[in-house]
């Protein structure tokens, strides 16, 4: 089945990519909304007319300019089990809204899985390109031609004025979010996050967790958002994003020089303490996790630590939570048994690695 392709493997093909600035920005990523006119929102749309509207845009995967983009795999969420959809989640190809409230959603996922296509979601319609590191023009590129390719098969919903029109208030416009995960050890360390947050929120941009609106900022992973999408064309929110973006980036190297420089012992040791301790600890919750792989991330940017890859990390991300964690091993796992298999998990793949 073709969604075993998706869940049985926590590392995406475009996750072994070393994007720009890879050492801090784990990803870029732009998702556009849209929705069909004269048809309803998905919150408001009949079981028929979600029907409706799912053969329509699931008619654009046969189309040849969508192939020339490369192979995309229609999955349904009728066909998928609970823990299958929180994999898709926790690896990012489906919101957590089309996995949980979603009737007759699905989504369309590259082979590489940089680009997925979720349909029956909050919107019609959410195109999402994900890109290693800091490549947020190129993220937008690939979501803008997935974009033109639907709009010429299908007709948007559309007003002169607001521009595209889409469920929540807050995306009506341009429809787009851009994002880049962003990994800010030493500016949580040096204390100067919350000297920060005010001032990004300032310039139209919101700080979320890794998993969006109303997660919560783990392992000193942030997705740095723009909040503003109208009033502004596409090419503004972009570069602003990118403008402030490349700033907070130089802000985090900027800190990293100041710790080994004035407090180099202490990096250190706190380092190689959580390597020593994700290497050999018996049980471990998920939270302990993150933020010990995030020390273990910085200790393999500041060459304190070596003999682990990136793609690792980037792997144990996933592979550390609670939906894959029960995937990779086979069955539902209890609070006390999900520590004690993440702990196994992390130790032997850092022994491998």
């Amino acid at each position: 089945m073709v969604t075993h392709k998706f869940t049985e493997h926590a590392l995406s093909d475009w996750m072994r990519g070393k994007g720009p600035d890879s050492e801090i920005v784990i990803s870029s990523r732009v998702r556009i909304a849209r929705n069909l006119n004269m048809l309803p929102f998905p919150m408001l749309a009949t079981n028929q007319q979600s029907k409706e509207i799912l053969e329509t845009l699931s008619h654009v995967l046969e189309s040849k300019e969508l192939a020339n983009l490369g192979q995309f795999n229609e999955v349904l969420l009728s066909d998928l089990n609970e823990l299958e959809k929180r994999v898709l989640v926790e690896k990012h190809l489906i919101s957590p809204n089309l996995a949980n409230e979603s009737r007759n959603g699905a989504v369309l996922i590259s082979d590489n899985e940089a680009a997925s296509i979720m349909i029956n979601e909050e919107d019609h319609l959410r195109i999402q390109c994900l890109y290693p590191g800091f490549q947020l023009e190129e993220a937008w590129e690939m979501a803008s031609q997935i974009d033109d390719i639907f709009e010429d098969q299908v007709d948007y919903a559309f007003d002169e004025t607001r521009g595209y029109l889409t469920s929540c208030p807050t995306n009506v416009g341009t429809g787009i979010r851009a994002s880049v995960m962003i990994h800010l050890p030493a500016l949580v360390l040096t204390q100067q996050m919350n000297r920060l947050l005010p001032a990004i929120t300032q310039v139209g941009l919101a700080v979320r967790g890794i998993y969006g609106e109303g997660s919560e900022a783990v392992g000193n992973l942030f997705q740095i958002s723009n909040q503003i999408t109208l009033g502004q064309s596409e090419t503004e929110i972009i570069e602003n994003l990118y403008s402030v973006a490349k700033q907070i980036i130089e802000h985090e190297k900027a800190a990293r020089e100041k710790l080994m420089l004035e407090s180099s012992t202490r990096v250190k040791d706190r380092i190689q303490r959580s390597f020593g301790i994700l290497s050999f600890a018996e049980v471990m919750d998920s939270k302990e996790a993150s933020q010990r792989l995030s020390d273990v991330r910085l200790g393999l940017d500041l060459g304190i630590i070596d003999g682990v890859s990136s793609d690792v990390l980037n792997e144990l991300i996933v592979m550390s939570q609670t939906g894959f964690l029960q995937q990779y091993y086979g069955h539902k796992l209890n609070t006390e048994e999900r520590d004690f298999y993440r702990a196994k998990l992390i130790r032997d793949k850092l022994s491998k690695s």
